[in-house]
């Protein structure tokens, strides 16, 4: 790792504040300094051999809920760890509810998206009886006609990397970067 900084790819690659790098306190071989510079390559965290085990050793440490290392001389912050075990596609949001099995996730979509007539009745008894795949379906005018409309309910994702860190550094914004 002490060669991390003379790798002439990894400095034309990050895009890394010179002070990050230079002064008598921010050392490439202090653990909490290699992290920093590995978490503001853009093109990720481990995208070169010489960050992957000191991020993999980020992971580990926050894993068992110990602290973000520390850097002297950097100007930086992280949160705490966060968990998101879901994610929803574009066009939906994630929304959580409590339900007969505890905490529930959904994806709703963010628009009106057009589905069966049938869905759509006149008949209170019958109003959002649908298969719960759909939320309130409802005649709505589109380009001059009636339509049936409603949102739609999907399944979320699941993450492979369900933990986060914000991290901000000084001159390259904040990251978040999954574990």
């Amino acid at each position: 790792m002490k060669n991390l900084l003379l790798n002439p790819l990894l400095a034309v690659c990050c895009t890394v504040p010179l002070y990050l790098i230079s002064g008598s306190h921010a050392r490439a071989d202090d653990w909490g300094c290699e992290v920093i510079l590995c978490l503001s390559n853009p093109g990720g965290p481990t995208e070169f051999a010489q960050c992957r085990p000191p991020v993999e050793r980020l992971w580990r440490e926050l894993a068992k809920g110990h602290s973000f290392p520390t850097c002297s001389g950097v100007g930086f912050k992280s949160s705490r760890p966060g968990y998101e075990p879901y994610f929803c596609d574009a066009g939906y949001k994630l929304v959580g509810d409590y339900g007969p099995r505890g905490q529930q996730a959904t994806c709703v979509s963010q628009s009106l998206q057009e589905v069966s007539e049938a869905l759509c009745s006149f008949d209170r008894d019958r109003r959002n009886n649908s298969s719960g795949s759909l939320v309130s379906p409802r005649w709505k005018k589109v380009n001059g006609s009636m339509r049936c409309m409603a949102y739609r309910i999907t399944r979320p994702n699941t993450r492979s990397q369900p933990h986060y860190v914000d991290v901000t550094i000084d001159g390259s914004g904040t990251h978040r970067v999954w574990y």
